[in-house]
């Protein structure tokens, strides 16, 4: 458990990281942007800013999930961090709808300035910046199993593609296509709704105790493997925050005792943890009667 805590610390080093970088680099491509009448590169800022938000309730999440047990949360609290992607995911929807409105808009101005070429190479130097950030971050949620970290690194990823978007746009209209810089902004509110439709649709999958059927048959077919265990009888698994927890019913022979069957339990769990990082294992023993062979020898089992 302790472990675990631990973990979800680390995660808000990478929040920490992100807020950071969100609010430097929003404020210099919103500066930048305005000054060199860049839409795209506006668009762009615009969204960091948001982004910031979003951060902060990651933050929050990865904090309440933090906290221990008590009796109304007896499974302790991780699953904020998935609340707080949930959260994340409607920030970023709204800010991709605000930028389609205002790129769309500007088609309707009779005369659109060229921006100047200050605003592509900001829009690179920040694209550079975002992918860093995204490294670190996508590594440290693969590293601790975070589904709010992996939300912030997505976020992270579409914002650098968002920034060489622009730097394309804001380059086109120096060759007499001034109209590629709002069009340029139309893609990246798009990009915007992806993300955000992303993690909204990974976030609502795990609160509804979705779980990937391919990972489950995976984990049955460990169990299956078990000395002892003579037949899977039923599998479920749910994600709780950063924690996968799993509930098995299995069958053993019959002849057992009370003390064997409880070592067949500590031996999936054992391998359940550490070939799948699974540390909350809910097993329950169905007695079965078993055809005498060498594969069902009592002596296996009690292996």
């Amino acid at each position: 458990m302790e472990n675990m805590y631990d973990d979800i610390k680390q995660g808000e080093k990478g929040a920490w990281l992100s807020i950071i970088t969100y609010i430097i680099l929003s404020a210099l491509k919103l500066t930048i942007g305005y000054f060199s009448n860049s839409e795209a590169l506006s668009a762009d800022g615009l969204n960091n800013a948001t982004d910031i938000i979003a951060s902060i309730a990651v933050l929050v999440g990865l904090r309440i999930s933090r906290k221990p047990p008590d009796k109304d949360h007896r499974y302790g609290h991780y699953r904020a961090e998935t609340v707080a992607a949930l959260i994340a995911s409607f920030i970023m929807f709204a800010v991709g709808i605000q930028v389609l409105y205002q790129a769309f808009t500007k088609f309707w101005v009779e005369r659109i300035e060229t921006p100047d070429m200050v605003a592509a190479w900001t829009a690179v130097f920040c694209a550079v910046i975002m992918y860093l950030v995204y490294q670190y971050n996508v590594r440290l949620a693969r590293k601790i199993n975070s589904h709010a970290m992996m939300a912030a690194a997505q976020d992270n990823r579409s914002d650098a593609f968002v920034s060489i978007g622009a730097f394309i746009g804001i380059v086109g209209s120096q060759f007499g296509l001034p109209w590629l810089d709002p069009i340029t902004a139309l893609i990246v509110g798009f990009i915007i709704c992806k993300t955000a439709w992303d993690i909204f649709r990974d976030s609502t999958h795990a609160l509804t105790d979705g779980f990937d059927d391919a990972e489950l048959q995976t984990i049955k077919k460990t169990i299956r493997e078990i000395p002892g265990v003579e037949k899977v009888i039923d599998v479920k698994a749910r994600i709780h925050g950063n924690n996968k927890l799993v509930d098995v019913t299995i069958g053993v022979d019959h002849e057992l005792n009370v003390s064997e069957s409880h070592d067949i339990t500590e031996h999936i769990e054992n391998r359940m943890n550490e070939l799948h990082n699974i540390s909350h294992v809910h097993i329950h023993i169905e007695p079965i009667e078993v055809s005498s062979s060498p594969k069902n020898d009592k002596a296996e089992a009690r292996t």
